[in-house]
């Protein structure tokens, strides 16, 4: 409970003094242990109290956050009290979390990329399909800017189709998905993956999705999503930050997703935590937000804590990624009939980037609204 150089100095001075004749040996020994130990506890949290003093007149509110978030994220890893408290101290810092506009623009880029290197695209009256795997080749880098493994073709249906490749430095695959859906239009399509109040209802996987906090200025979201795993592993639970942009003039939507940690929901041992997870999809209306038709492209990638080998979780995504999304399908064609009311995400969507601010909400309406879930992918 204490740390080992302090009950170490106490329980030599209480030695000292026995040696002495100052006290008795058995209880008064330990009454004179425990007396060296809150004194000596009390000096230092008299010392860091001392600190906290200093560092608030050096610094302004925003950079001690920062500070106290980065001294969260060493200590998190170490079990007891002391993490616990410091994570509850340090809160969630989201000038360093929220998703920036920098990572909503890639992912349009890249679809832009796709459409440019396929001439198809720009037939309207023509079956769309995106480019070969081989001329998926050139021009791939990571965020970090490093030259990116070529995509390997797994999976090609008339209006599917799935790549992979490895992610460096890991045994894992990054995949990517294109697809056309022609009965439903782009805005169901956007907002059934975002109500959060749905996905319990048509996703038989889910048992916890929950708003954490959010950023009421970027609209990015912080959320908590557990979810079932095949037997006999146990179910995942996935804490991440998501943000949603549409863009009427270019005519484009995007969703990102990513895995973060957050203070209000440590690890439990009823799940196995999912540390890293991320995602992109991007929507394309052929011609409208409210006319069917459109593609889109989903790029996914996540480490499950699995003990299986590569090639088995290969096949588990590979497998599960369509019958998830025409899960994801038919759901949004029961909306589209009517028969389940969905919200509508891009009439009441946050501010437009571009106005990335320091204010934040915590999530108070988790019971309140139908909050906001990822396109996210629980199958592999």
């Amino acid at each position: 409970m204490f740390p080992r150089r302090l009950v170490g100095a106490a329980a030599a001075a209480a030695a000292a003094a026995v040696a002495a004749g100052a006290v008795p040996r058995g209880g008064g020994l330990l009454a004179l242990l425990a007396n060296q130990c809150r004194f000596v506890t009390g000096l230092r949290v008299r010392r860091a109290q001392q600190i906290a003093q200093l560092y608030g007149r050096l610094y302004s509110e925003s950079a001690r956050l920062v500070l106290l978030g980065r001294l969260w994220r060493r200590l998190r890893g170490r079990a007891g009290h002391v993490s616990a408290v410091m994570a509850a101290v340090a809160g969630f810092v989201w000038d360093e979390e929220r998703i920036k506009e920098e990572e909503l623009q890639r992912s349009i880029d890249e679809m832009k990329r796709l459409e440019e290197m396929s001439a198809v695209f720009q037939s309207p009256g023509v079956e769309r399909h995106p480019p070969e795997p081989k001329s998926q080749t050139e021009g791939n880098e990571d965020p970090g800017g490093k030259k990116a493994a070529p995509w390997e073709m797994v999976m090609d249906k008339k209006h599917f189709k799935l790549w992979r490749r490895p992610i460096a430095g890991s045994h894992h695959y990054q995949y990517r998905v294109f697809g056309t859906y022609t009965d439903v239009t782009p805005r169901q399509f956007f907002n059934v993956q975002l109500d959060t109040e749905y996905r319990k209802k048509w996703d038989a996987l889910v048992i916890k999705l929950e708003v954490i906090e959010r950023d009421v200025v970027s609209g990015s979201e912080v959320l908590h999503w557990v979810t079932h795993f095949p037997y006999p592993m146990y179910s995942r639970d996935y804490v991440y930050v998501r943000r949603y942009s549409v863009d009427q003039d270019n005519n484009v939507m995007v969703l990102v997703s990513r895995a973060v940690e957050h203070p209000s929901v440590p690890e439990s041992p009823e799940f196995v935590r999912v540390k890293s997870y991320e995602s992109q999809m991007v929507i394309r209306p052929h011609k409208s937000f409210d006319e069917n038709g459109f593609d889109y492209l989903l790029t996914y990638s996540d480490n499950p804590q699995t003990v299986f080998p590569r090639y088995c979780v290969s096949w588990m995504v590979s497998s599960g990624m369509p019958d998830f999304l025409e899960k994801l399908h038919t759901a949004t064609l029961k909306a589209k009939n009517m028969e389940i009311k969905v919200k509508d995400y891009i009439s009441s969507k946050p501010v437009e980037m571009g106005s990335e601010a320091k204010a934040t909400t915590p999530s108070s309406e988790r019971k309140n609204e139908s909050s906001c879930g990822p396109a996210r992918i629980e199958y592999a």
